[in-house]
């Protein structure tokens, strides 16, 4: 794609400086936040905030505001982006002050994971209840099989399982099923109720969502149901779950619509505080998949949106 020669010379004024390099550099692997930049950079607010204006003003990275929280991560469209991600090709991670970010990154990661894995812990056995709180599980169990309705499934993954509730609904139309999930806990309870409903079709093993550890086009439907508010990066989550899909699969997600309850953050782990229609059917087309019109539930407190891909 060919760039216009003015913005092209303004993305290498902007990206030829040490610190905005630098900064380039993190964003390989998802979004970040001011104040996890600074962290990284060991400089201010102030002086990374405008090297960050800087990148988005030469349409390298883009910034969006979400509650009280500002990410930033690589521009999704356009030839700036195309650009940032060919240059990212030719940092030389090897070098010493990039492996010094790389490890800082790696630390602010742990301090998410560990934190969720935490919440996790101590909530699993309630967590079904938890997730009551919002929409009814049943009016969204209903959707889902509904949607699904036409579909021979072979093979099933529930991606994020937790309790194991989505396998128990969908084991009656289904060969096979697996639920991946990062807590030991969670699948603690999982297998209890697997056991407990007889349901031998159905298994549930300990994974990452963006290594899901499973062969190419090996899968006829996946399920992501409220997961990618946990998520670092949305998008390799997706394009992980893509890469499994066989040919006239679907990929369904399922999550909160945008909205303000900060609390969640630090009550409940939650990363992102919901998702706009188009974001999510963006990442969706990104990797090679349509959405359907999205499907919006009303709840007490959060509404739920229900985007089913092909």
């Amino acid at each position: 794609m060919e760039i216009a020669f003015d913005r092209m010379l303004n993305a290498l004024k902007a990206v030829g400086e040490e610190t905005r390099l630098r900064i380039l550099a993190l964003f390989r692997t998802g979004e970040l936040t001011v104040t996890e930049l600074v962290t990284i950079l060991r400089q201010s607010q102030p002086r990374v905030s405008r090297h960050l204006r800087l990148l988005c003003e030469a349409g390298l990275l883009e910034r969006y505001r979400e509650g009280t929280w500002i990410f930033y991560r690589l521009a999704e469209g356009g030839p700036e982006g195309d650009m940032a991600r060919a240059i990212m090709q030719y940092i030389p991670f090897s070098e010493q002050i990039l492996r010094h970010d790389g490890e800082r990154l790696a630390e602010i990661k742990a301090e998410r994971k560990e934190r969720a894995t935490r919440y996790f812990s101590e909530n699993a056995e309630d967590w079904d209840r938890i997730r009551t709180l919002y929409v009814s599980e049943d009016e969204v169990e209903k959707i889902l099989l509904e949607v699904t309705a036409d579909m021979k499934i072979d093979d099933f993954l529930d991606v994020g399982t937790g309790t194991g509730r989505i396998l128990e609904v969908f084991a009656p139309r289904i060969g096979r099923g697996t639920g991946i999930d990062l807590s030991r806990e969670m699948l603690s309870v999982a297998r209890v109720n697997l056991e407990r409903a007889k349901l031998h079709n159905c298994q549930v093993r300990q994974g990452d969502m963006y290594d899901l550890a499973l062969a190419d086009q090996s899968v006829d439907l996946i399920l992501i149901h409220q997961v990618l508010h946990f998520a670092d990066d949305p998008s390799a989550a997706l394009r992980e779950a893509s890469r499994l899909l066989r040919p006239n699969g679907r990929v369904i997600v399922v999550d909160f619509a945008p909205h303000t309850l900060e609390y969640l953050r630090d009550e409940q782990a939650h990363r992102r505080l919901g998702f706009k229609d188009t974001e999510v059917i963006g990442w969706l087309e990104q990797v090679g998949l349509k959405s359907d019109p999205v499907i919006h539930l009303k709840g007490t407190e959060l509404d739920l949106s229900i985007w089913v891909a092909h």
